[in-house]
Protein backbone atom coordinates (compact mmCIF):
# COMPACT_ATOMS: atom_id res chain seq x y z
CA UNK A 1 0.00 0.00 0.00
CA UNK A 2 1.12 3.44 -0.86
CA UNK A 3 2.13 5.99 2.23
CA UNK A 4 0.48 9.17 1.21
CA UNK A 5 2.22 12.10 2.84
CA UNK A 6 0.65 15.95 1.82
CA UNK A 7 3.41 18.66 1.37
CA UNK A 8 2.35 21.97 2.70
CA UNK A 9 3.20 25.20 1.81
CA UNK A 10 5.24 25.66 4.67
CA UNK A 11 6.94 22.82 2.97
CA UNK A 12 6.08 20.97 6.55
CA UNK A 13 5.13 17.37 5.17
CA UNK A 14 2.10 15.15 6.90
CA UNK A 15 1.73 11.51 6.82
CA UNK A 16 -1.82 10.87 6.38
CA UNK A 17 -1.55 7.50 7.64
CA UNK A 18 -0.45 7.77 11.11
CA UNK A 19 -1.96 11.49 11.43
CA UNK A 20 0.85 13.20 12.03
CA UNK A 21 3.90 15.69 10.62
CA UNK A 22 7.15 13.84 9.63
CA UNK A 23 10.70 14.80 8.45
CA UNK A 24 13.09 14.19 5.36
CA UNK A 25 14.49 11.63 7.31
CA UNK A 26 11.38 9.74 8.43
CA UNK A 27 10.61 9.18 4.37
CA UNK A 28 14.08 8.26 3.95
CA UNK A 29 14.00 5.29 6.23
CA UNK A 30 10.26 4.41 4.75
CA UNK A 31 11.76 4.33 1.39
CA UNK A 32 14.86 2.26 2.10
CA UNK A 33 12.73 0.12 3.77
CA UNK A 34 10.87 -0.32 0.79
CA UNK A 35 7.22 1.05 1.64
CA UNK A 36 6.13 3.16 -1.16
CA UNK A 37 5.87 6.69 -0.39
CA UNK A 38 3.82 9.44 -2.45
CA UNK A 39 4.27 13.33 -1.68
CA UNK A 40 1.48 15.35 -3.03
CA UNK A 41 1.43 19.34 -2.81
CA UNK A 42 -1.74 19.85 -0.75
CA UNK A 43 -2.40 23.14 -2.83
CA UNK A 44 -2.02 22.10 -6.09
CA UNK A 45 -2.85 18.17 -5.66
CA UNK A 46 0.38 17.65 -8.18
CA UNK A 47 2.59 14.76 -7.35
CA UNK A 48 5.61 16.02 -5.97
CA UNK A 49 7.25 12.58 -4.99
CA UNK A 50 10.73 13.08 -7.27
CA UNK A 51 11.20 16.50 -5.82
CA UNK A 52 10.73 15.35 -2.04
CA UNK A 53 13.23 12.47 -2.97
CA UNK A 54 15.80 14.98 -4.34
CA UNK A 55 15.78 17.11 -1.73
CA UNK A 56 16.72 14.07 0.63
CA UNK A 57 19.51 12.93 -1.69
CA UNK A 58 20.39 16.69 -1.61
CA UNK A 59 19.83 17.43 2.35
CA UNK A 60 22.07 13.60 2.77
CA UNK A 61 24.57 15.01 0.90
CA UNK A 62 24.65 18.01 3.07
CA UNK A 63 25.22 16.00 6.01
CA UNK A 64 27.77 13.87 4.43
CA UNK A 65 26.08 10.68 4.31
CA UNK A 66 24.78 10.56 0.71
CA UNK A 67 25.50 6.99 -0.62
CA UNK A 68 25.68 7.75 -3.94
CA UNK A 69 28.68 8.38 -6.21
CA UNK A 70 29.61 11.26 -7.48
CA UNK A 71 29.89 9.44 -11.29
CA UNK A 72 25.89 8.50 -11.11
CA UNK A 73 24.72 12.14 -9.70
CA UNK A 74 26.85 13.76 -12.48
CA UNK A 75 25.56 11.17 -14.78
CA UNK A 76 21.85 12.24 -13.85
CA UNK A 77 22.36 15.84 -14.40
CA UNK A 78 24.21 15.28 -17.72
CA UNK A 79 21.67 12.62 -19.18
CA UNK A 80 18.27 13.81 -17.49
CA UNK A 81 15.65 10.93 -18.41
CA UNK A 82 18.17 8.94 -20.36
CA UNK A 83 19.63 8.18 -17.26
CA UNK A 84 16.40 7.40 -15.52
CA UNK A 85 16.00 5.23 -17.93
CA UNK A 86 18.89 3.53 -18.05
CA UNK A 87 19.60 3.64 -14.41
CA UNK A 88 18.39 0.75 -13.19
CA UNK A 89 21.27 -1.19 -16.08
CA UNK A 90 23.67 1.28 -14.68
CA UNK A 91 23.05 0.56 -10.76
CA UNK A 92 23.08 -3.39 -11.79
CA UNK A 93 26.74 -2.49 -13.63
CA UNK A 94 27.89 -0.44 -10.70
CA UNK A 95 26.39 -2.90 -8.25
CA UNK A 96 27.66 -5.84 -9.89
CA UNK A 97 31.38 -5.02 -10.41
CA UNK A 98 31.48 -3.71 -6.49
CA UNK A 99 30.20 -6.96 -5.42
CA UNK A 100 32.78 -8.70 -7.83
CA UNK A 101 35.89 -6.45 -6.51
CA UNK A 102 34.54 -6.75 -2.74
CA UNK A 103 34.43 -10.66 -3.44
CA UNK A 104 37.49 -11.08 -5.13
CA UNK A 105 39.63 -9.10 -2.17
CA UNK A 106 38.52 -12.14 -0.06
CA UNK A 107 41.61 -14.67 -0.06
CA UNK A 108 39.57 -17.80 -0.34
CA UNK A 109 37.11 -16.40 -2.80
CA UNK A 110 39.92 -15.83 -4.91
CA UNK A 111 41.50 -18.90 -4.55
CA UNK A 112 38.29 -20.89 -5.61
CA UNK A 113 37.81 -18.20 -8.35
CA UNK A 114 41.44 -18.94 -9.64
CA UNK A 115 40.58 -23.06 -8.96
CA UNK A 116 37.51 -22.81 -11.17
CA UNK A 117 39.39 -21.12 -13.85
CA UNK A 118 42.01 -24.32 -13.77
CA UNK A 119 39.25 -26.83 -13.53
CA UNK A 120 37.45 -25.12 -16.20
CA UNK A 121 40.53 -25.24 -18.54
CA UNK A 122 41.53 -29.10 -17.47
CA UNK A 123 37.80 -29.96 -18.74
CA UNK A 124 38.33 -28.58 -21.76
CA UNK A 125 41.09 -30.55 -22.65
CA UNK A 126 39.62 -33.91 -21.32
CA UNK A 127 36.47 -33.03 -23.81
CA UNK A 128 39.18 -32.28 -26.45
CA UNK A 129 41.08 -35.71 -26.32
CA UNK A 130 37.75 -37.54 -25.75
CA UNK A 131 36.86 -36.26 -29.14
CA UNK A 132 39.96 -37.07 -30.70
CA UNK A 133 39.32 -40.71 -29.06
CA UNK A 134 36.12 -40.60 -30.67
CA UNK A 135 36.77 -39.71 -33.89
CA UNK A 136 39.72 -42.10 -34.13
CA UNK A 137 37.53 -45.31 -33.62
CA UNK A 138 38.98 -46.17 -30.07
CA UNK A 139 35.90 -45.16 -28.28
CA UNK A 140 32.28 -45.12 -29.50
CA UNK A 141 30.53 -41.84 -29.43
CA UNK A 142 28.50 -41.01 -25.95
CA UNK A 143 30.05 -44.38 -24.23
CA UNK A 144 33.26 -43.11 -23.21
CA UNK A 145 33.62 -46.11 -20.70
CA UNK A 146 33.27 -49.00 -23.28
CA UNK A 147 35.78 -49.49 -26.22
CA UNK A 148 33.98 -49.85 -29.64
CA UNK A 149 36.49 -53.57 -30.29
CA UNK A 150 35.10 -56.68 -28.51
CA UNK A 151 37.55 -57.70 -26.13
CA UNK A 152 38.65 -61.64 -27.21
CA UNK A 153 36.33 -64.07 -25.45
CA UNK A 154 37.52 -66.15 -23.05
CA UNK A 155 38.82 -69.47 -23.01
CA UNK A 156 36.45 -71.37 -25.31
CA UNK A 157 37.12 -74.87 -24.34
CA UNK A 158 36.11 -73.89 -20.63
CA UNK A 159 32.44 -72.99 -21.66
CA UNK A 160 31.07 -76.02 -23.07
CA UNK A 161 28.35 -75.56 -26.08
CA UNK A 162 24.29 -76.18 -25.00
CA UNK A 163 24.24 -79.27 -27.44
CA UNK A 164 27.14 -80.91 -25.75
CA UNK A 165 25.44 -81.13 -22.31
CA UNK A 166 22.28 -82.37 -24.36
CA UNK A 167 24.21 -85.09 -25.19
CA UNK A 168 25.61 -86.35 -21.85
Amino acid sequence: MIRVVKRYESRKLYDTEESRYVSLDEIAIWVRDGQEVQVIDNSTSQDVTAQTLAQIILEEGRNGRSRIPADVLRDLVRFGEKTLTSGVEHVQQGMDRMVKASIDRLGPVRQAREEMTRLRSRLEELEESLADLEASGVVEEGEPNSPKKKAPAKKAAARKPASAKAAK
